[in-house]
């Protein structure tokens, strides 16, 4: 499905990021460290489905065709806009925990100026997420630091998906001409205005973990335009599946 109003691309584009996300975490379950993170795990994923629930309704009902269910399920690999770093697999838990921090962080800055949105229904679905991920961010840092600040191997293992993940952080920072478009309507935000937030917040939590901040990299970018790395095929083969094998089905 291709979208042609702006606003629905960028609420589309938001909506992606945390169905991707949920997906991944609700891959969690029962398979979690501990009973207690299980339903954390689990309960962060249902926040960032509702989430996306929200933004894709409203691209739907933007573009005049489909809902949340069409967009969700009805879409191929090229045609979703979510950033690389939510497709990006669990691995172990570190690697869940590092990534999630990095989106956590993102998101807050993010939908603490979104409430300011001029579009009413943006701001709406932010103000309600702000709370929510306010949230998800006390989880992961708290987990990030008690890894970090563990043994030697969790230290090891946290040091180590930091570092893996760092090259996909860079594409939440880059803007296009849609985000740059947008926040000049006040309708969305330049992701550039959210790096020194981002960064501040991640680095003193890193440094209270004991962890080092990675070197510059090479960041990969592409997925908001639809170039995406090899993990999103698979994983949407799984979540579409049912869907696509029974299209139209009410249960």
């Amino acid at each position: 499905m291709n979208t042609q109003n702006p606003v629905a691309t960028y609420a589309l584009r938001l909506g992606d990021n945390g169905l991707v996300l949920a997906q991944r975490l609700g891959a969690w379950c029962g398979h979690a460290p501990e009973l207690e993170i299980d339903l954390a795990l689990a309960n962060i994923g249902l926040d960032l489905l509702g989430q996306a629930r929200n933004f894709l309704s409203y691209a739907a009902e933007l573009n005049g065709s489909g809902d949340e269910d069409t967009l969700a399920f009805g879409r191929d690999e090229r045609l979703f806009s979510n950033v690389l770093l939510v497709e990006q697999p669990n691995g172990n838990f570190a690697d869940t925990i590092a990534r999630q921090f990095f989106m956590d962080a993102w998101h807050v800055a993010l939908f603490s100026r979104l409430v300011n949105s001029r579009d009413a229904q943006i701001a709406a679905i932010a103000a309600k997420g702000l709370k929510e991920v306010r949230y998800h961010l006390r989880f992961s840092r708290g987990w990030l630091e008690r890894l970090g600040n563990g043994t030697d191997y969790s230290a090891q293992l946290m040091q180590q998906a930091v570092n893996s993940l760092w090259r996909f952080t860079g594409e939440l920072f880059m803007a296009d001409e849609l985000d740059i478009s947008l926040s000049e309507q006040g309708i969305a935000v330049d992701p550039r205005e959210l790096a020194a937030e981002w960064q501040t917040t991640v680095h003193t939590a890193l440094l209270d973990a004991g962890l080092q901040i990675p070197e510059e990299a090479a960041f990969r970018r592409g997925g908001k335009q639809g170039l995406h790395s090899e993990h999103l095929g698979p994983m949407l083969a799984e979540m579409q599946y049912l869907q696509r094998s029974y299209p139209g089905q009410q249960w």
